[in-house]
């Protein structure tokens, strides 16, 4: 990947739904050369699928927080498959460092919050947790 590629993939994190033609203007490049580029990085795996962020999914889990986890033991496997079942969760990562996991959360409400944090502290295996409230989001889409 050099970084024409590099270039591309940081216009369609911007904007998922830019035009080829204006990708080329924007990147100086052809609109067949962006066509091609971006077919190679879909075939290489590179660019796994494209998404639609509503308003509705904010409205519908406003209060969102990333909660890591120490996991004791082999178990890491299993807490994550636990994890990735509730439905809550909206994503499960493994990491390095002093967290095993991060879970992505999402709820309506701050109660709800609090209930889904004592609920998968609770899943057998987890050592340690530590959370934070996600207050606002400044890239990943556009802000309305």
């Amino acid at each position: 990947m050099d970084r024409t590629d590099r270039d591309l993939l940081s216009a369609l994190r911007r904007d998922g739904r830019a035009s080829l033609s204006d990708l080329a203007a924007g990147l100086g490049i052809s609109r067949a050369t962006v066509r091609a580029r971006i077919e190679k990085l879909e075939t290489a795996g590179v660019i796994r699928g494209y998404t639609v962020q509503t308003a509705q999914d904010l409205q519908d889990a406003p209060v969102r927080g990333l909660m890591m986890l120490s996991i004791s033991g082999p178990g890491a496997e299993r807490v994550m498959h636990r994890l990735t079942g509730h439905a809550a969760v909206t994503r499960v990562h493994s990491t390095n460092g002093k967290w095993d996991l991060i879970a992505e959360i999402g709820t309506e409400t701050l109660e709800a919050f609090d209930k889904v944090l004592f609920e998968i502290r609770r899943i057998d295996g987890i050592e340690t947790s530590e959370t934070s409230l996600m207050l606002n989001t400044r890239k990943g889409g556009r802000r309305a």
